[in-house]
C-alpha cells in the first residue's frame, strides 16, 4: 500500500489544500493529513479545531485520515510506513534553495 503524509498547519484547510488533495489521491492508496503542532506559531483555530475542520472537509474521501502529531515529520512518516510525504509550493522561495557549508 502506497502512502503518504500531508503535513501543514492548516490554519484553516483551504480549497488549495485540497486540490493538493485531490491530485495526491490520485498517486496514493491513503493520505494521512496531519495538523504539525508547533509551539512558536500562534494559529487562529486550535489544534482540536483544525482538526474538526479537516475531518468534516475530507469525510467524503473514504481513503484519507485525520491525525496530528508532535516532533520530527519524518519519525511520524516511519511510525505511520508512509513512503511520501505531499507538500504545496506557495512562493518563489519554496523553490530556493541554498546549500551552506558548513551545516
Amino acid at each position: 500500500m502506497r502512502i503518504a503524509i500531508y503535513p501543514g498547519t492548516f490554519d484553516p484547510i483551504t480549497n488549495g489544500h485540497i486540490d493538493i488533495l485531490e491530485r495526491a489521491l490520485k498517486l496514493f492508496d491513503r493520505i494521512i493529513i496531519t495538523v504539525a503542532r508547533n509551539s512558536a506559531k500562534s494559529p487562529l483555530f486550535s489544534d482540536q479545531e483544525r482538526l474538526d475542520l479537516i475531518k468534516a472537509v475530507v469525510r467524503k474521501y473514504k481513503n484519507v485520515e485525520v491525525d496530528s502529531f508532535d516532533g520530527l515529520l519524518v519519525s511520524y512518516a516511519r511510525q505511520k510506513k508512509a513512503t511520501a510525504i505531499v507538500r504545496g509550493l506557495r512562493a518563489i522561495s519554496d523553490f530556493e534553495f541554498e546549500l551552506r557549508w558548513p551545516l
